[in-house]
């Protein structure tokens, strides 16, 4: 257990560190939303259809993708400080990749066992993180 959060942690950082050597575009951004907006359709279809690969599948694409979302190059090198801490609250954004990505390895963990209802939960926890986000950083 251990051992496999310290491998996730190094690769997570190594993902986000080698993401932010380049721009990350409004552009970058919107195919990374929709990236994980199919992964968790396809999570969500695997509980439906019973279907362990197809959930697992679901959670590897969203795993991989949660660690790209970051401020845009726009935020952050507006220079108007208030603007800029309206737009990027970096903070929230890395406490809540955290607990998706947390809440995935419960959905791989749970619906492996058989405890389908018990994944069906911590699905939903994701979908309310994702509001969350949206909510206080787009402004929705």
């Amino acid at each position: 257990m251990m051992k496999s959060l310290l491998k996730l942690t190094i690769t997570t950082s190594m993902l986000t560190t080698m993401t932010m050597a380049g721009g990350y575009t409004q552009g970058d951004r919107i195919l990374d939303m929709q990236k994980m907006a199919q992964a968790m359709q396809d999570i969500q279809s695997g509980f439906f259809y019973n279907n362990e690969d197809i959930v697992k599948a679901g959670v590897k694409d969203l795993k991989e993708t949660i660690v790209k979302i970051r401020p845009i190059d726009a935020e952050v090198n507006n220079k108007d400080i208030y603007e800029k801490w309206l737009n990027n609250d970096l903070k929230m954004t890395n406490k809540i990749q955290k607990k998706i990505v947390q809440k995935l390895e419960d959905i791989d963990e749970r619906f492996s066992d058989g405890d389908a209802v018990q994944a069906l939960q911590a699905y939903s926890k994701i979908a309310s993180q994702c509001m969350k986000c949206h909510v206080r950083l787009r402004k929705w």
